[in-house]
């Protein structure tokens, strides 16, 4: 028999294993899901961001999506050959490399419409449960990297 305490111990009893098990579900979703837009998981992850805001520079691309420029950088040329995206050097700063959707880029939005749809589907949470979620997951985050900056 094994004490309370060792019963933290278990797989099954871990908070990262749960989320990296949903994370990879997730995925498994996704990519049905992108396939018919011709996309992964990560490149429509640029793609929201860049539907937001329409032209960034690739350090503040990679600070909303927590990605370094050694990650992005990838994604950002496989979008760039895909027609998606542009990437030039910034006017402003000749240092800083802006990135933009295309017209094609843009006209692929309307048909992501339907992604977060078929997710949501894909759940089985109702919104109001997907919202209660994504705050706790959020505040989540928040805690953690309040935690890692103070044990620097």
């Amino acid at each position: 028999m094994t004490s309370p305490a060792a019963d933290w111990l278990r797989l099954d009893q871990q908070i990262c294993f749960s989320l990296n098990a949903a994370s990879r579900a997730f995925g498994g979703v996704y990519r049905v899901i992108l396939k018919d837009l011709g996309l992964t998981y990560p490149q429509y992850l640029v793609m929201l961001v860049l539907w937001e805001h329409d032209t960034l520079p690739v350090k503040q691309l990679g600070e909303h999506l927590r990605l370094d420029s050694g990650t992005l950088s990838p994604l950002l040329k496989r979008l760039e050959a895909a027609g998606l995206v542009r990437r030039e050097r910034s006017a402003r700063d000749e240092r800083s490399v802006e990135v933009g959707l295309t017209g094609q880029g843009l006209a692929l939005r309307e048909r992501a419409l339907e992604v977060p749809r078929r997710i949501a589907a894909a759940t089985g949470f109702d919104l109001d449960e997907i919202r209660d979620l994504r705050d706790r997951l959020d505040r989540l985050t928040t805690a953690l990297d309040t935690a890692a900056d103070q044990q620097r």
